[in-house]
């Protein structure tokens, strides 16, 4: 994860300075319910968003530079968040469950391997009957820049066993290199 730390130096393509429209959507839908995480906060828009409308939130972050700049806006728009450098492959080190979580452009990242690790960690924090919203790149945006594209067969067969995939569509994914295609998916965890 050094590369990523590195890219919060100056500031990353995928740190628009706001939340992503998609997450706003969510929001005023109210789908984000009790305790939430925001798995790979970056700069922390998204989890402050969420504490300012009065959720109990927890960002986390591999890159020691994002929860920097994460706590200085926190701090400086009075938003009461917890904001923590961790390992999304290994989220039970946190200790805590959550209703809620928010993926916005982390589960694209992960190699086959690391992607089912994710999910097995995604697992441990989770109860039953939370809900992980992700927004995703998408294979249907042109090869080019921005990281690996992600089929929705992909996201459906890794939250096969011990999720129910609530459902899978089409949005954007706004950069500073402009827009692209993205999937905003709603998956729920299943009961033991």
């Amino acid at each position: 994860m050094a590369s990523f730390n590195e890219r919060y130096e100056g500031t990353p393509p995928w740190d628009i300075g706001r939340p992503q429209p998609a997450v706003v959507r969510l929001a005023d839908e109210g789908a984000f319910r009790g305790r939430v995480l925001d798995a790979g906060c970056g700069t922390g828009e998204h989890a402050i968003l969420l504490a300012q409308r009065g959720l109990a939130v927890t960002g986390v972050d591999a890159a020691p530079r994002a929860i920097e700049k994460a706590k200085a806006k926190a701090r400086a728009r009075g938003a009461k968040v917890d904001l923590l450098v961790a390992d999304a492959l290994d989220l039970g080190a946190l200790g805590r469950q959550f209703e809620s979580v928010l993926d916005v452009g982390l589960f694209h990242v992960f190699d086959d391997e690391d992607r089912a690790r994710y999910v097995e960690s995604l697992a441990s924090v989770v109860e039953p009957g939370g809900r992980y919203h992700m927004l995703v790149f998408s294979d249907r945006e042109p090869p080019g820049w921005g990281p690996r594209r992600v089929r929705e067969k992909e996201i459906r067969d890794a939250f096969a066993h011990g999720w129910r995939v609530l459902r899978v569509e089409p949005a954007q994914f706004e950069s500073l290199m402009g827009p692209a295609q993205a999937w905003l998916a709603v998956v729920e965890r299943a009961a033991p």
